[in-house]
C-alpha cells in the first residue's frame, strides 16, 4: 500500500528521534575511531615503502603508544589500516578492531606486519579520505573522535579535488591528520609539507608531521600516532607567516597529469 507523503516524513522523524534516543553498547564505546590511510602509489620506491610499513608496525607495538590508549577515558580506541594509490584503490590491510592494551597492540601491528608490500597507479589523497569517511560511518563503533591519518609523498593527481574530499570529511566531523614524505621531494611540487598543510589536513585540532629522512620514518610514526591517540597539539614543522608564503595549488596534480602524463601514458 503506498503511503502519503506525510506519513513518510513521519515515519523518517520517529526513526530519528530513536536513534537520537538510544545509547550505544557499551562495548562500541572508544575514545578515537583512527583510519591510518597510507600512501602505496609507485612513486614511493621499495625502500621507503618497506619503511613505512615497519614504522607503523613498530609504532603500533610500542608502549607509548599503547599508554597514550590507556590514559583515554575509555582505555580504548577502534583502529583499521588502509592502503590506497588511485581512486578505486583502497585495500584493507587490517579491519577495524578494539585495540585496549599490549596484547591487542601486538595482535595489530603481527597481522599487518604479515600483510604483502603491493603497489599501484595513481595518487588519489581524495579517494583515500572519501574511503576512510565511509569507513568511519559504517563502522560500529562510537567514538568521541573520529580521525584519517593520512601518509603520501605526492599531490593529488586523480580523483575529486582533494580539499572537496577534505571539507566533506569535516563536514561529518572527522579531523584528517597528514604525514608527508619528503625523503624524496616530488618533482611536481617538492613542498608536500605545505601542500598538506593548505589542501589536505582539516578539522578541529588537525596536525601535520613530515618525514624527511629515512631515519626519521620510525620515530615521526609513533609521534604522530602517539599524538592522535592522546589528541595533542597541531604541530608544523616550519611555521612560516601567511604574509610571506606564495598561494598552494592545490590542483596541481591534476594539472601537472593533464599536461605531461596524460597525453603519453593515459589512465597512469
Amino acid at each position: 500500500m503506498a503511503l502519503s507523503v506525510h506519513s513518510m516524513m513521519a515515519a523518517a522523524l520517529l526513526a530519528l528521534c530513536g536513534t537520537a534516543t538510544a545509547e550505544p553498547p557499551s562495548s562500541s564505546l572508544v575514545d578515537l575511531e583512527l583510519v591510518i590511510a597510507v600512501d602505496v602509489s609507485r612513486s614511493m620506491d621499495a625502500e621507503e615503502f618497506a619503511l613505512q610499513r615497519d614504522g607503523y608496525v613498530a609504532a603500533i607495538r610500542h608502549s607509548e603508544f599503547v599508554n597514550a590508549i590507556l590514559s583515554g577515558a575509555e582505555r580504548r580506541i577502534a583502529l583499521t589500516y588502509v592502503e590506497w594509490s588511485g581512486p578505486d584503490y583502497q585495500v584493507v590491510r587490517v579491519p577495524w578492531r578494539v585495540v585496549d592494551g599490549p596484547e591487542a597492540a601486538a595482535a595489530f601491528a603481527d597481522d599487518l606486519a604479515a600483510q604483502p608490500l603491493t603497489t599501484s597507479r595513481g595518487t588519489s589523497i581524495s579517494g583515500a579520505i572519501l574511503y576512510g569517511v565511509s569507513a568511519l560511518e559504517t563502522n560500529k563503533y562510537k567514538g568521541i573522535r573520529r580521525v584519517i591519518d593520512v601518509s603520501g609523498d605526492g599531490p593529488n593527481n586523480y580523483g575529486r579535488p582533494v580539499t572537496t574530499a577534505r571539507d566533506f570529511a569535516v563536514a561529518h566531523d572527522v579531523v584528517i591528520n597528514g604525514l608527508p614524505v619528503l625523503v624524496r621531494p616530488s618533482p611536481i611540487y617538492p613542498a608536500m609539507d605545505r601542500y598538506y598543510a593548505d589542501c589536505v589536513i582539516g578539522g578541529l585540532g588537525a596536525f601535520l608531521l613530515p618525514v624527511r629522512s629515512r631515519d626519521e620514518f620510525s620515530l615521526a610514526i609513533r609521534r604522530k600516532l602517539v599524538l592522535e591517540v592522546a589528541g595533542g597539539p597541531a604541530i608544523e614543522a616550519r611555521p612560516v607567516p601567511v604574509a610571506l608564503r606564495d598561494p598552494v595549488d592545490c590542483l596541481v596534480g591534476e594539472r601537472t597529469r593533464e599536461r605531461y602524463a596524460e597525453p603519453f601514458l593515459p589512465g597512469l
